[in-house]
């Protein structure tokens, strides 16, 4: 992982401090800077480039949005990571591109995973953009709300008319603010997308036909098991999952060399 270059831009002196203290702990950070507002961020631009920017949204004068915005456009933008004790701005934050949004407080173990989103963010850029980055995170709309869900987090996806419907594992962490549910769990969610589009965009990121109407996660999968009913079905945390003929030489394959990558199939 490259050591990067972070730009902090937070207007409270203490929570500035201590989000620099924090990534100043994180073994791939090499150097931070700090701004306390909008308009010392966009000065500090010309001390060189950034690797990633943590923004605070509410702010005096040039707010967050703001600065993202001016990120966005040059030649090198950093990775953005929005720090907030607001949820609702994840929609704009999200469209302009954001690796993640953190709502305060917030755990060091949130923040390490949105230091690794940012490698991996880089990374991508580096070989000219990674396929498996497109919708690493879904937004649906839920009884008035918009519920950002994470990829990683759906067990497998099942067409349904118009939509997919989004099936996540009892097990999986909770979608990312607003419209958090109470118990941090979520059985399924309608997407307004196509499976065959979902099919192409997350084949990388470990996502296979399993029959004409279902995509599963490989790394959701807990076992390949024959029923009476059913036939052959992959066994998931979010429930069991039709496998075809025509779609089960590729899956035992795919599941194959997870296994064989480290990526496993869960105990």
């Amino acid at each position: 992982m490259k050591r990067l270059r972070v730009l902090v831009v937070e207007d409270e002196p203490s929570t500035r401090a201590e989000l620099a203290g924090q990534l100043a702990e994180q073994p791939c950070v090499a150097d931070i800077v700090c701004a306390a507002g909008g308009g010392d961020a966009v000065r500090l631009l010309g001390s060189g480039s950034f690797d990633a920017a943590f923004l605070d949204i509410a702010m005096p004068g040039i707010d967050g949005m703001d600065v993202a915005r001016v990120l966005t456009r040059l030649s090198d933008a950093p990775a953005i990571v929005f720090v907030t004790a607001y949820d609702n701005h994840a929609v704009e934050a999200f469209g302009l591109g954001a690796v993640d949004y953190l709502l305060k407080p917030f755990r060091p173990e949130r923040l390490a995973e949105a230091v690794a989103r940012i490698d991996h963010h880089r990374s991508g850029a580096a070989s000219g953009g990674d396929k498996a980055d497109d919708l690493a995170v879904v937004q649906v709309e839920l009884a008035g709300r918009t519920v950002f869900v994470r990829r990683d987090d759906i067990a497998y996806a099942e067409a349904h008319g118009d939509y997919v419907r989004l099936h996540i594992g009892p097990a999986s962490r909770p979608p990312l603010a607003p419209g958090r549910p109470d118990s941090g769990r979520r059985e399924s969610v309608l997407l307004r997308q196509s499976l065959t589009y979902l099919e192409h965009v997350w084949d990388e990121a470990g996502f296979v036909r399993a029959h004409r109407s279902y995509l599963v996660n490989l790394a959701a999968i807990t076992e390949l098991r024959v029923t009476s009913t059913a036939g052959l079905v992959a066994v998931t945390d979010a429930g069991e999952v039709p496998v075809s003929r025509r779609h089960s030489r590729l899956l035992r394959e795919r599941l194959l060399q997870a296994v064989r990558s480290g990526d496993r199939i869960r105990p």
